[in-house]
């Protein structure tokens, strides 16, 4: 299950907010530059909702949710608790992005609004109002599960077809860096795995006095009369190798 995280302002006091004239190019580049520089998807994503702030018209807050049908929705980073409280409004329903890669709210319903407004109030962010405009963005889909960046702002009205323009330029960069660093992982984490059942194999072949194949073959035995994985059960043997 992705980790959750809450992204303070605080954290980033020297990053500029581009003007209304910005360079997008040069600005999408330093973002792509950030976001290719992060070392696990969860930073990444980290990443990704602080630079949405940054980087789109108009916003002010931003999160990222991951939907899996038919109407499960977690919201796995954003910037405050506004963010989790209005996208907890929306959860149990059926998301237009399956269908649509944008989807623009001009004026969120007032029970989200109310929500967002009582997190303000706990977090003591009484004076920032509440959410009422929303771009969300879509980042991942399949068949079963949807990943949604969604950036806020207090006003009604504020995000136009320059956002969403920007918006779907800045989502496809974190999609790219989001799909690179998971394959790094992967792989990493492909390696560790070779190097532990190669570990176990070896001490196999020692205590049972067999080839190399032999004991890769008692390990899959073994693993599928267990019902374990075979990366857990080569854990479990190096472990107690370790422990002795």
């Amino acid at each position: 299950m992705p980790k959750r995280f809450v992204v303070a302002a605080s954290d980033f006091p020297d990053l500029p907010r581009y003007a209304a004239g910005f360079e997008l190019a040069e600005a999408l580049a330093a973002a792509a530059r950030q976001l290719h520089g992060t070392a696990t998807p969860h930073s990444t994503l980290r990443t990704a909702v602080r630079l949405a702030v940054t980087i789109l018209p108009g916003a002010e807050h931003a999160g990222i949710s991951v939907i899996e049908r038919p109407h499960h929705r977690r919201t796995v980073a954003w910037t405050d608790e506004a963010v989790r409280s209005a996208e907890a409004e929306v959860a149990g329903r059926e998301h237009p992005l399956w269908t649509t890669p944008v989807l623009r709210t001009e004026d969120l319903q007032a029970d989200a609004a109310d929500a967002a407004r009582i997190a303000l109030n706990d977090a003591g962010l009484t004076g920032t109002g509440a959410l009422r405009s929303a771009l969300s963005l879509r980042l991942r889909a399949d068949r079963r599960r949807l990943t949604v960046l969604t950036a806020y702002a207090r006003k009604p009205n504020v995000f136009d077809e320059r956002a969403t323009r920007i918006g779907r330029l800045f989502t496809a960069h974190v999609s790219l860096a989001l799909d690179s660093v998971t394959v790094r992982e992967q792989l990493t984490e492909a390696m560790r795995t070779r190097d532990l059942i190669g570990q176990a194999t070896g001490i196999l072949m020692e205590r049972m006095d067999i080839d190399a194949a032999e004991a890769f073959e008692s390990l899959v035995r073994a693993s599928q009369r267990e019902n374990v994985k075979l990366r857990d059960l080569a854990r479990r043997i190096v472990d107690a190798n370790n422990a002795t």
